[in-house]
């Protein structure tokens, strides 16, 4: 089977299919938690106003779900690869987190955790209490519906900090209110520009002891913590510094197969959008992770990560797209429409890259049906 595809230039070049769809394990357990930051589905027929009016489709949202809890992952909720702060806002979160959390009851074995975050605030925060109010509306919504919290880097708290010792002052309050163990969240501002220079510092070294000294006032509290900085140094750094009970989730979409896989008895668990996209082979490799086949882990992560490095490329923060076209390509959702039109921040070119890259490493689940659909995308954009 082959496909024309956009080349260099306005070049048009021919390429033919390599790759093996590979066949998830049934019934696989990890021997790492394994989150996967799932994507929601946009109703393209009932935006009228795509930028500003978003419309779900619930269904084909939580039917996801349901495919990655299949596959043995727990699904992060309501985070940034569900596009919060980018067109996804709290009203829809809320009605997201609701019906996932349903579902999640569902389903035997199913576990779900949801971001807490500040982007309802209107106009932004003018005060840390601001940021402390809206941390508490969120957190205490998903705790009030039996649910576990991510809290996630606040945009607000970036804007309104004046140093390490306001972002321990926000962090105390709220850890010391959970009701459970919530899972904290640094985000590089790679993955968004307001986040530069969180934690009180864009020196990563005086950032990592702010980092270490909250978890350690509340151990108790704090089940794990993402990081998503791209550098597995940096993550490791973090990792040798947490107290014992407190998980590393990787968020490093560029080195997740060596940090899941860790060295001795040093690894992290994973909490990555790329799952969302790579679940088949994430759960294959796993499974022979957890059967102590190092090797066959290796063999079959290692083609994903050229697949990832280009979803996450430069502006990284637009990766949503190349997660919901994988989607679109592989028959969970009818159409390749995003909220607020998403799909449009990257052009045919990537989309060409990410194709071949996918195939390559096994994630075309019917090939004839990605080449239908890949086609068409490139018939609209005139190749």
């Amino acid at each position: 089977m082959d496909i024309t595809l956009p080349g260099e230039g306005a070049g048009r070049v021919r390429y033919r299919l390599v790759g093996q769809p590979v066949q998830p394990v049934a019934g696989a357990r990890f021997s790492r938690i394994a989150y996967a930051a799932a994507h929601v589905v946009a109703d393209p027929l009932a935006m009228a106003d795509p930028w500003s009016r978003p419309a779900v489709d619930w269904d084909k949202t939580m039917a996801f779900r349901h495919h990655l809890w299949r596959l043995g992952f727990r699904v992060a909720e309501a985070m940034d690869t569900s596009q919060r702060g980018m067109g996804f806002d709290w009203a829809n979160a809320k009605e997201l987190i609701r019906r996932s959390i349903a579902e999640a009851r569902s389903v035997e074995g199913a576990d779900l955790a949801s971001g807490a975050g500040t982007d309802h605030l209107a106009g932004g925060a003018s005060r840390l209490d601001d940021v402390i109010a809206a941390y508490e509306e969120q957190l205490g919504f998903i705790e009030g519906l039996g649910g576990k919290a991510i809290m996630m880097a606040s945009r607000a708290l970036a804007a309104v900090a004046k140093g390490p010792d306001d972002y321990i002052g926000v962090y105390d309050r709220i850890l010391s209110q959970a009701s459970g163990k919530v899972v904290l969240h640094w985000l590089g501002d790679m993955f968004d520009p307001a986040l530069k220079g969180y934690w009180g510092s864009s020196d990563f070294e005086t950032a990592l002891e702010t980092v270490v000294a909250i978890i350690e006032r509340h151990a108790g509290k704090v089940e794990g913590i993402k990081i998503s900085l791209l550098d597995a140094g940096k993550e490791i750094a973090l990792r040798d510094r947490l107290p014992e009970g407190v998980l590393m989730f990787t968020g490093d979409d560029f080195n997740y197969p060596e940090l899941i896989a860790g060295d001795g008895d040093r690894h992290s668990h994973a909490l990555l959008g790329i799952f969302d996209a790579i679940a088949p082979v994430a759960n294959a490799a796993l499974a022979r992770l957890a059967d102590g086949d190092r090797a066959g882990y290796d063999a079959l992560m290692a083609p994903t990560v050229p697949l990832s490095r280009k979803i996450f490329e430069v502006p990284t923060e637009y990766y949503k797209a190349g997660i919901v076209f994988m989607a679109w390509l592989n028959g969970h959702q009818e159409h390749f429409s995003m909220i607020g039109g998403m799909q449009s921040a990257r052009g045919i070119r990537h989309y060409a890259d990410v194709f071949r890259l996918a195939d390559q490493a096994g994630l075309l689940a019917d090939p004839e049906l990605a080449i239908a659909r890949m086609t068409s995308l490139c018939a609209v954009a005139g190749v």
